[in-house]
């Protein structure tokens, strides 16, 4: 297959895991890769408690939840480098994180879309319509202390280390009463709406099943009760197969763009072996994952000769009760189609989520080929 191929394996570290509570009785996380000074530093901040205030309802037309969370139009937005609230706590300057440096750090929003214990949906009366509390938990992940950087800054060391806390935040928020799924994700660029610019993701443990991992598990059951196997090992296997749509491959991932991409950069990351999350990756995958990953962010940095480009990660993972079909991979793409075009979401594509793609799938894979180091 045309693919480059990668074979750089990041060795394990020792991943230290030290938890604590902000001012406001949010839980803060550090992560350190080996040994790291005393994680013992205090938040003084003057924060009051929070007050859940978001809520989940059901679209009786579609079957999709939708979350109202009008509380967050108070959020933090866009502000100066030197204001910016993921940046250590220094110079008499306090943020979210009280520690002076940190390697990676993972506190509970202060603006959740979704807070508090699990509650379940109330029908109304008249029996159309179906809400209740926008129980679950939003998260940040910031990647590095430095405010300038970008997760393609990243060392594969430090790329691992937020694997690590991917992982830990899945199983840990996987576990808790009433959460359906776990979705990780990094949006980046102002193009993509972000409201903070260092570099940083974040996690969503939802009260219910994502309307498009629903809809993968309807067309995985199809394709199990059609053929016998697995609708996403037939997915990868044939375009490993193919080779024209592969952009990069390792002995435990391929990266490749998909046969019906829906953005005109889209690139999909599967490892081989069909895991349902990130709790099940073994050894030889996650010591794979850094080095592939990041040349794949770099890569898409490069497409336009405009720096940074603007782009959405998405890790898909399966959701309870479905982890017999369903397989884990990261889905990453971007809204820019040419150096100075961007792709918007018009009216066919907001108005009936049917998607018109401007760049033909193997052109982008090839091109993404092309724009190696």
């Amino acid at each position: 297959m045309p693919g480059t191929s990668l074979t750089q394996p990041t060795p394990v570290s020792l991943t230290v895991r030290t938890v604590t509570t902000l001012a406001d009785g949010r839980q803060l996380i550090y992560y350190d890769g080996g040994a790291a000074a005393p994680r013992d530093a205090v938040d003084e901040r003057p924060l009051d408690p929070q007050a859940p205030g978001s809520e989940v309802r059901l679209d009786p037309a579609t079957g999709d939840w939708v979350t109202i969370a009008a509380h967050r139009q108070a959020r933090t937005y866009q502000p100066p480098a030197e204001e910016c609230p993921l940046c250590p706590s220094r110079d008499g300057r306090l943020s979210e994180i009280p520690a002076d440096d940190y390697q990676v750090a993972v506190f509970e929003n202060r603006f959740p879309s979704l807070a508090g214990p699990p509650a379940e949906p109330v029908r109304a009366a008249e029996g159309l319509w179906t809400s209740g509390p926008g129980a679950g938990r939003c998260e940040v992940v910031c990647f590095t202390a430095d405010h300038d950087a970008s997760f393609a800054d990243l060392t594969p060391e430090r790329a691992r280390l937020v694997l690590d806390a991917w992982t830990d935040r899945t199983a840990e928020l996987s576990a808790r009463p009433g959460v359906r799924q776990v979705y990780c994700f990094e949006n980046r660029g102002a193009e993509i709406g972000v409201t903070l610019a260092h570099p940083h993701g974040q996690v969503y443990a939802l009260p219910f099943t994502a309307p498009r991992t629903a809809r993968m598990a309807v067309r995985a059951a199809e394709h199990r009760a059609a053929t016998g196997r697995n609708l996403f090992e037939d997915l990868l296997a044939a375009e490993r197969a193919h080779g024209g749509r592969v952009v990069l491959a390792g002995e435990h991932w391929t990266a490749f763009v998909p046969f019906a991409a829906r953005w005109p950069y889209e690139v999909h990351l599967y490892p081989h072996r069909r895991v349902p999350d990130l709790t099940a990756l073994d050894a030889g995958q996650r010591d794979e994952f850094p080095s592939l990953y990041l040349e794949l962010l770099r890569r898409f940095d490069r497409l336009f000769g405009t720096g940074r480009t603007p782009y959405i990660s998405a890790w898909h993972q399966a959701p309870a009760g479905q982890r017999d079909e369903l397989a884990l991979h990261l889905e990453l793409f971007t809204v820019r189609r040419t150096a100075d075009k961007l792709k918007y979401l018009a009216g066919v594509e907001s108005g009936m989520d049917a998607f018109v793609n401007d760049v033909a799938p193997e052109d982008a894979a090839r091109r993404l080929r092309e724009v190696a180091a």
